[in-house]
Order: C-alpha cells, then sequence, then structure tokens
C-alpha cells in the first residue's frame, strides 16, 4: 500500500500562515478519513485535525481550533491543512494519515491508532 506524501512544510513567522498538503493514494475507496498529526521537538505525537472522506466529520485538537483548518479534494486525492495565526507552539513535524472506517466511531479518529497508513512528516517552524 502506498503511503501518502506531505509537502508544504517551511519556515514561516510567527502571525503568519501556510498551507499543508498530503496525497494519498489515488481510488482507495477503503479510506475514510484523513487526519493530521504533529510531533515537536521533545513531546510525544499528537492530534491535530481530522476529516472524513465526505466531509461530514471533522475534528480539531484545542490547540489549533479556530487557526487550523482541514480540507481534502477527492478528486486529486488531496487532504489539505491551512495553518493560520501561527505560534511559536506549533513548531513541529507535521504527518498527515489515512485510515479505514473504526468500529469505536467518528470521535476515534483523534487517535494514532485509528491510522493504518502515515506519510513521512514535513518539517514546520515558527520563528519571531
Amino acid at each position: 500500500q502506498v503511503q501518502p506524501v506531505e509537502s508544504g512544510g517551511g519556515l514561516v513567522q510567527a502571525g503568519g500562515s501556510l498551507r499543508l498538503s498530503c496525497k494519498f493514494p489515488e481510488r482507495t475507496f477503503s479510506i475514510y478519513a484523513m487526519g493530521w498529526f504533529r510531533q515537536a521537538a521533545g513531546k510525544e505525537r499528537e492530534f491535530v485535525a481530522t476529516i472524513s472522506r465526505n466531509g461530514g466529520m471533522i475534528h480539531y485538537s484545542d490547540s489549533v481550533k479556530g487557526r487550523f483548518t482541514i480540507s481534502r479534494d477527492n478528486d486529486r486525492s488531496t487532504v489539505y491543512l491551512q495553518m493560520g495565526s501561527l505560534k511559536s507552539e506549533d513548531t513541529a513535524v507535521y504527518y498527515c494519515a489515512t485510515g479505514p472506517l473504526n468500529f469505536r466511531g467518528d470521535s476515534y479518529y483523534v487517535n494514532a491508532d485509528a491510522y493504518t497508513s502515515w506519510g513521512q512528516g514535513t518539517q514546520v517552524t515558527v520563528s519571531s
């Protein structure tokens, strides 16, 4: 199974914005949710946002709610993370992932264990 591939990371000043993209395998009908996670140096990987394939399910972590927006374009097999009002605390490696329908329900997609395919990550550094 082909892994998703992230892009769009880089260096940005605090208060700025950045958009990450994640291309996932085309014509993968088993994908239910696409998610973004991040891991800062010295910290555990944490949930950022998730969206179902049809957009009916969306969740954000409290730390990014109101600042980040997740979206997807199934025709382009791509999920996006639009990041705004960036803070130094947002500095991390950002990972995208895809996961199948899970019997535990939509709320489970805030957990990394819900995902079965992960990208290699893209570095986001916020400076001031």
